[in-house]
């Protein structure tokens, strides 16, 4: 791109071919519309309803309960047929409308563009629609205009801009028209130049427009989210293994039942049938519908937790990320500046409070202070009290209460941090602007870098004055120290400006303050001779709560990185306070980042945690090396300059309150309360919602295996079949599927915070989750054909035999729900009366089968015989054999492993 802003200004009118008194003619103008077109951020062609739609079928697990439902349907299992389908129609529905939703965020990127812009055309100053602005357009810009392009300053007066969304800058920006030296200058470092999409705060000024549309920095932004395309989340992926590891348990079911049937003379079509209706009855149709609906509890948990999920895959993410990339404006911090420290009469006070409230303390070496018994210190309040036009007022919010109310800030924050910090001194800011009457206004300007007011009460005239240290003490030739005035010699003035570098080297914004003594009603110069009274350092300071939450991560084995596009200092302080910046490893700068090839930056990304002054393009690259590192990355911000990283990384979050649509409509999950300790909780919930979700896999497949192992053993030996396809569709959609839902509804485990996150590549059987599946499917299988195999032997009819081979499955695998509740701990110590909701389950699937037995209208249609209470001992006694065994191997194992560590310490004591 062309670097407008290292060019001098009648260069850059002569590049653009315009004239700057008269503007362009509307010819000239309308010939440039038709050559770069509207200026608007054109939207790629994204996918249309049906494309999304279609694309919910892609999941393979999808197509392979697809393909079962059609074999269903031709075997003449009607109702298993229809029962899968709709499960399916119902995924992807849903899936339908989070990635509908997901589609709009170019749409909410395109409305950040303003309405309408004022130009000078021909030499008049018109009022045009922003999309008919083209390069050369000499545009008019004041306090509140939305800027219409990316704009060259020419003539700067006083002028001020909110780039917070685009850089990640705290203040507002402070512009001039003079040229940047360095051509790669970041986006924060060009003050001469003003960007499409920002907000002019203050000031007003002329300049030339040098880009519009997406030639812009916006433009670019919404190319990058065009590029990024999105990728599976590590739940899908391990969906995606799941069924295929299906689908060749299948294949091989089908073949080993046609092969051994075929070796004892049965017909071979007869076989094939028989291998694909056991084919079909191993995938667990409820699985889907089971995740689902684990998912979307997940979501209700996490909307409780002020965490609002946009895409239901993304609850499970957040629980294995591996690094948090948060943006430090609004994110790390309040994006609300603070008055931190004061000093004045030689010593330091420090403030206490939170965001604009003004409830809070001024400390002087740890103990409350009154500003009345300092006399500098009141004289520094009162200018910055006096010499200020912001306003801040609680607003209460529509129908709401006190406690929902919020304070608003009209004016500079600078100004209305200056406000708050006198009541939190305990000054009456409404007393003191009744009592003195404000009668001359000198107002800041870039050039001057400095404010002063001429107040008025009973006892005279007084002039306040605040500004950069440097232009207040060139106007002062005395200073207040110790409750006394001395001339400002060259002794106590370098004492001043050392204590301003110290405060600065903070990472504080220092301004001074004086003030001036009005003898009558002269014609002096007001400005003249005051005297110094103060500094105060100001600071967008860390949410209370982030540096609790940061350590939380750091124990949960989540890294933490800041990516920001503030001043390298200001990063170093926030990152400080949190405890993510140890003093050894150096902040990484956009300039440096600008310096390294891909191999390079990711040496860097392994170890540096703090990056400054960085571009949306820094951020996507850093995005994307960490995600080459094999972390699972989660980007949280709140501005348009993080919206593409946002979309790139694994999970993106942004912020409720202060983000902008951009970057909601790009994210994942939305913190409703911008609070970086939402994060910490969600990531508990998603770590609990995969647990959740390895439970009901391991609950629902044990019992697929069972299901299949009793059909298959009983056809290898030649037995009646055990079980009739509608008693095996009713175990699947009925019997297992409630409890399994109900396991989806376990809270977090205690330790779930303590352990390090799963790495991004582990699959779904990870930890044994296999072998135990199959274990116990085994044991279902043998302890279901035994008692089937046992009631025939004895003479019982087949219908009964059946009926107990039926109560025996579903006994086993209610039993076995309880051993699934965790991986670590006996169904006695995670508690039986701890998931309500469980039992409830259970109670439930032992009614149905209860009904499947005892109701006469489902007997016929169950083809089941009532049991006696002798047969429930029977069914009982089997069916818990399986979750005794599993309780004393893992107390056994326990008892083991205690011993085992206990004989290790005491050989190392010897």
């Amino acid at each position: 791109m062309i670097p407008w802003h290292a060019m001098e200004t009648q260069e850059v009118i002569q590049r653009l071919r315009t004239d700057y008194q008269r503007g362009l003619t509307q010819s000239e103008a309308a010939r440039r519309l038709k050559r770069c077109g509207p200026n608007v951020l054109k939207q790629s062609a994204g996918p249309g309803v049906a494309e999304i739609f279609a694309g919910q079928f892609k999941n393979f697990m999808v197509l392979l309960l697809l393909f079962a439902a059609g074999v269903a349907f031709c075997l003449g299992e009607t109702a298993d047929a229809v029962a899968i389908i709709v499960i399916v129609v119902a995924n992807a529905v849903l899936g339908f409308v989070q990635e509908y939703r997901a589609e709009r965020a170019l749409e909410a990127l395109a409305r950040m563009s303003a309405p309408r812009a004022k130009l000078i055309r021909e030499g008049c100053e018109k009022s045009v629609p922003s999309e008919e602005v083209v390069p050369g357009d000499v545009v008019i810009l004041e306090a509140g205009d939305r800027v219409p392009g990316d704009v060259r300053l020419i003539d700067v007066f006083g002028l001020e801009a909110d780039e917070s969304a685009l850089t990640g800058e705290s203040f507002p920006v402070r512009k001039s028209t003079e040229p940047v030296e360095n051509e790669k200058a970041g986006l924060g470092d060009r003050p001469c130049m003003t960007y499409f999409g920002t907000v002019i705060t203050r000031g007003r000024a002329r300049g030339v427009v040098v880009a519009t549309g997406m030639e812009t920095e916006i433009g670019n932004i919404a190319r990058m989210l065009q590029e990024t395309e999105s990728e599976p989340t590590p739940l899908q992926r391990r969906l995606e293994e799941l069924g295929k590891l299906l689908a060749i348990g299948c294949i091989l079911i089908c073949g080993v039942v046609a092969a051994s049937g075929i070796a004892k003379g049965e017909p071979a079509f007869k076989m094939f049938l028989m291998g694909v209706s056991l084919a079909v009855a191993a995938i667990p149709e409820g699985l889907p519908a089971v995740v689902t609906v684990a998912l979307a509890v997940g979501v209700q948990r996490m909307a409780a937790k002020a965490a609002i999920v946009r895409r239901l895959p993304a609850v499970e993410t957040l629980g294995c990320a591996t690094a948090i990339c948060s943006d430090k404006t609004g994110t790390l911090t309040q994006n609300v500046m603070t008055v931190r420290e004061i000093w004045a009469d030689g010593v330091t006070f420090h403030v206490e409070g939170v965001g604009w409230d003004p409830t809070g303390r001024l400390l002087l070496n740890g103990r409350p202070v009154r500003p009345r018994s300092n006399t500098g210190l009141m004289f520094t309040l009162l200018a910055g009290v006096l010499c200020n036009n912001a306003k801040i007022q609680m607003v209460r919010q529509s129908g709401k209460t006190r406690a929902h109310s919020r304070w608003q800030v009209w004016g500079d924050p600078t100004e209305a941090a200056l406000l708050v910090a006198a009541e939190r001194a305990g000054l009456d800011r409404e007393l003191l602007g009744s009592r003195w009457v404000r009668v001359a206004e000198n107002p800041f300007e870039s050039s001057r870098r400095m404010m002063s007011v001429v107040c008025e009460d009973s006892n005279g005239r007084m002039v306040y004055a605040k500004g950069a240290v440097e232009t207040i003490l060139e106007k002062s030739s005395f200073i207040l120290t110790n409750g006394r005035v001395f001339s400002l010699s060259t002794e106590l003035r370098q004492r001043v400006l050392k204590q301003a570098d110290e405060m600065a080297d903070r990472a504080l914004r220092v301004l001074a303050f004086a003030v001036h003594k009005v003898e009558g009603h002269t014609t002096a110069d007001p400005e003249a001779e005051m005297t110094f009274v103060g500094l105060s350092g100001m600071f967008d300071p860390p949410r209370p709560e982030v540096a609790e939450a940061v350590a939380r991560c750091r124990v949960a084995g989540v890294r933490t990185l800041m990516i920001t596009g503030d001043h390298p200092g200001t990063a170093k302080q926030v990152a400080r306070e949190i405890g993510l910046y140890d003093g050894k490893s150096p902040v990484i700068t956009g300039v440096d980042l600008d310096s390294m090839d891909d191999q390079e930056l990711l040496t860097v990304a392994a170890t540096a945690n703090v990056y400054a002054r960085v571009t949306p393009l820094h951020k996507l690259r850093l995005v994307k090396a960490l995600k080459r590192l094999g972390h699972v990355v989660a980007m949280t911000g709140d501005g348009v300059n993080d919206a593409p990283a946002v979309r790139e990384a694994d999970i993106g979050i942004s912020m409720g309150l202060t983000g902008t649509e951009v970057t909601k409509e790009a994210s994942c999950l939305v913190l409703a309360d911008d609070n970086f300790a939402t994060i910490v909780r969600a990531v508990e919930e998603g770590r609990a919602i995969y647990d959740n979700i390895r439970k009901f896999i391991r609950y629902l497949l044990a019992c697929n295996v069972g299901e299949v192992l009793v059909m298959f053993l009983a056809a290898l030996v030649g037995a009646p079949m055990p079980l009739v396809p509608i008693q095996i569709l009713w175990v699947n959609l009925m019997t297992d599927g409630l409890p399994a839902v109900a396991l989806g509804l376990d809270g977090p485990e205690p330790d779930v915070m303590n352990r390090k996150p799963r790495p991004p590549g582990e699959g779904i059987f990870a930890g044994r989750l296999g072998i135990k599946v199959l274990t116990r499917g085994i044991l279902i299988g043998v302890t279901t054909l035994a008692v089937f195999m046992w009631k025939l032997d004895s003479g019982a009819s087949l219908a009964v035999a059946r009926t107990h081979a039926f109560a025996v499955l579903v006994m086993c695998q209610l039993f076995h729900v309880f051993d699934c509740r965790s991986e670590r701990r006996t169904p006695l110590e995670v508690g039986l009366f701890s998931n309500p909701l469980l039992l409830l389950a259970v109670a439930s699937s032992a009614g149905l089968l209860f009904a499947a037995i005892y109701s006469r209208s489902l007997q016929a249609v169950f083809q089941t015989q009532p049991l006696s209470a002798e047969d429930w001992a029977v069914v009982i006694g089997a069916s818990a054999v399986g979750s005794i065994l599993v309780t004393f191997r893992r107390r056994i194992l326990r008892v083991t492993g205690a011993v085992s560590r206990a004989v290790k310490v005491g050989r190392r004591h010897r």
